[in-house]
């Protein structure tokens, strides 16, 4: 019996003032990169009640490669 482990991808999901929700098609493999990415937008001026945070899903890969 094989075993298989879930690998995480993380996207980056902004948040608006009136409950908006908006998730970007773009992927990080590491949570450091994801990260890396707020902090840089936090560089630039931001309207006030808009948030950004890093959040982890289930990839449909293994760590052997096969699809489920």
């Amino acid at each position: 019996m094989a075993s298989t482990t879930a690998v995480l991808v993380w996207y980056m999901v902004i948040a608006g003032p009136r409950n908006g929700l908006v998730v970007l098609p773009s992927t990080f493999d590491k949570r450091e990169q994801c990260t890396a990415a707020i902090v840089e937008y936090q560089k630039q001026p931001t309207l006030a009640g808009w948030s950004l945070q890093c959040v982890p899903s289930a990839s449909p890969f293994t760590d052997n490669g096969s699809a489920d």
